[in-house]
């Protein structure tokens, strides 16, 4: 919505207030019997009207609005009071006080043609109203009877491109132009109007009128090769920045633009000496620095993500890395691009530290913190993930990818109080990732379980379950719970069995069917089942206790106590596996 800057004081308003009583009170004098309004009846219009306007600066509209309909009343004749009723009733959203508001400006307009605020201010109103042609309208009009008022050129302008009136909107410009002379005010919103038709001739021509005008502005010839690159004239636009940089040989921002042509183009060599001449040039912005470097490593990103290795562009890229740490080693954004370089090249140690270096810089950089936060995670880091969380959430109170990770960490700390109060935060701000909310989910329903809250835990992941049914890790982890409470086995059968069938091989998954038939007492079931899994040759110290279990409800005793010492060989921590072994039965 168009707003204009409505300059009219209290003064200003008292004395065009004042202005028709003095006016009248003459007249009066001269021909009492002329219909003119009487003094005492002018008198008291100015000071009901001075009482609207204490009540207008103070913001009490309604008593203002009622002071004013008052004043119009006693003076019905005086453009003021319609001015002040229509700017109260206009500070209203509802349509029918702005038609109200657009009655009484109309009003004044009628009664003084010459007042440029009061067009300004009906303009607006109608504006508001969404009724663009005819706001145009009043300030052309405004303009037809108003001198010194071409600077509300933009504005009518504007209104004719809110009205999608593109050529009145031009023909606007070109009146600016004539009147204000050439900016870039005029010729850009032109530029964007042809460049919308594909008109790019007259686009160019715009930009090279801009050029001409001010010849001293680098961004408006930069801004013209970009336009020429963008609309297939590369060789013209490497032309114009080349001729530019041999008048200004000391342009960063000609240097940078031109190395990106040259890359775009297939010229890297030339690409390559424009940018270490640029990372060698200490008045070059270090913006402008990293912008190249993160341009390079969505290049090797993309490389890798198709299959390619480009040790050549990692080197060059790792090369100019170094120069800008040892020439700006206190920016925290160098070290967050550093990290972000280092994890494209999977050297997750060094982006660690860069990513480090970065956030105690001070970097508030969310990328930078989630991908720290990453790393450490990948690396069971997880003391230091619950000291960086605490710290990203002074930042990002609301990203529940933050609360995740401190879920996570807490969880796998067996801190499961901690980790169910930040995951169920993380689920809070992830509704609409399915994906997160899922894995959140199944987290709970762990954490909960651990806590020994089974509704909650069901609950959460039951949740799963709903929007994907064949979750592997749910199902896995909800049937073996409910076998270890005994809790639901049926369901945990079926759960388990219907995981098995797609992953038939997988020794995790073959031991929680195993132990859900166990509990289900169907003890020559499980046996099968847990030998697949030993089969398959990673079977861990809960596998082999397992099958000793199922071996010593077949009666199969001494099988049972060889199986049990072998899982003591791998985990001689089980004590429980000591009283098995000890006392050849189960507990």
């Amino acid at each position: 919505m168009i707003q204009f800057s409505l300059k009219l004081t209290l003064i200003i308003g008292l004395s065009l207030a004042l202005q028709t009583p003095t006016v009248a009170q003459r007249e009066r004098k001269k021909k009492p019997e002329n219909g003119k309004l009487s003094s005492e009846r002018l008198s008291e219009a100015e000071s009901v009207f001075i009482e609207g306007e204490k009540f207008f600066i103070l913001e009490d509209y309604s008593k203002a609005l009622l002071y004013f309909l008052r004043a119009s009343e006693l003076n019905p004749d005086n453009p003021t009071i319609y001015y002040k009723l229509a700017e109260v009733l206009a500070k209203s959203s509802k349509d029918e006080d702005l038609k109200k508001a657009s009655v009484n400006i109309d009003r004044a307009i009628k009664i003084d043609q010459k007042n440029k605020y009061y067009y300004l201010l009906a303009s607006n109103i109608y504006s508001s109203l969404g009724q663009f042609s005819k706001s145009a309208q009043v300030l052309e009009n405004m303009m037809a009877e108003v001198s010194e008022t071409e600077e509300y050129l933009y504005d009518l302008a504007s209104l004719y491109l809110f009205d999608k009136k593109e050529d009145e909107a031009i023909k606007v410009y070109d009146r600016a132009e004539m009147a204000l002379g050439i900016n870039e005010v005029s010729s850009l919103q032109k530029q964007r109007i042809y460049l919308d038709r594909g008109k790019i001739g007259e686009a160019i021509a715009e930009g090279e009128k801009l050029i001409q005008a001010y010849p001293e502005e680098e961004r408006y010839l930069l801004a013209l090769a970009e336009l020429l690159a963008q609309n297939k004239q590369m060789d013209r636009a490497i032309r114009t920045i080349e001729d530019y940089i041999k008048q200004n040989p000391d342009s960063p921002s000609g240097k940078m633009l031109l190395a990106g042509l040259y890359r775009d183009s297939g010229q890297e060599q030339k690409s390559r000496d424009y940018v270490i001449d640029l990372f060698n040039d200490p008045t070059a912005a270090v913006s402008s620095k990293i912008i190249m470097l993160s341009t390079y490593n969505a290049m090797l990103a993309q490389a890798k993500r198709n299959g390619k290795e480009d040790v050549e562009l990692s080197v060059f890229m790792l090369d100019l890395f170094r120069k800008l740490e040892t020439n700006h080693g206190e920016d925290a954004l160098v070290h967050a691009v550093g990290g972000d370089i280092f994890l494209t090249l999977e050297k997750e140690e060094e982006a660690k530290k860069q990513y480090l270096k970065a956030i105690r810089l001070g970097a508030n950089n969310f990328e930078c913190w989630q991908n720290l936060l990453f790393l450490e995670t990948r690396s069971n880091q997880f003391d230091s993930v619950i000291v960086h969380v605490d710290q990203a959430l002074e930042l990002f109170p609301n990203q529940g990818i933050i609360y995740y990770f401190g879920g996570y960490a807490h969880l796998r700390k067996k801190d499961y109080r901690a980790a169910s109060s930040l995951l169920e935060e993380a689920k809070k701000r992830s509704s609409t990732d399915e994906s997160l909310a899922a894995e959140i989910n199944g987290m709970l329903g762990d954490a909960y379980q651990a806590l020994q809250e089974y509704d909650k835990s069901a609950l959460a992941y039951e949740a799963v379950l709903a929007t994907n049914p064949m979750n592997d890790m749910v199902l896995n982890n909800y049937s073996y719970y409910l076998s270890l409470r005994k809790a639901d086995l049926e369901k945990a059968e079926k759960m388990s069995s219907q995981l098995i069938k797609n992953h038939p091989d997988n020794a995790a998954y073959l031991d929680t069917y195993a132990w859900v038939l166990f509990q289900r007492a169907k003890y020559k079931e499980a046996k099968k089942v847990i030998e697949r899994a030993i089969a398959s040759g990673n079977a861990t110290a809960i596998h082999f206790e397992h099958y000793g279990d199922i071996l010593f409800q077949l009666g199969d005793i001494d099988l049972a106590v060889a199986q049990w010492r072998k899982a003591k060989s791998l985990d001689n921590t089980n004590n429980n596996v000591d009283r098995k072994i000890a006392n050849r039965k189960i507990y």
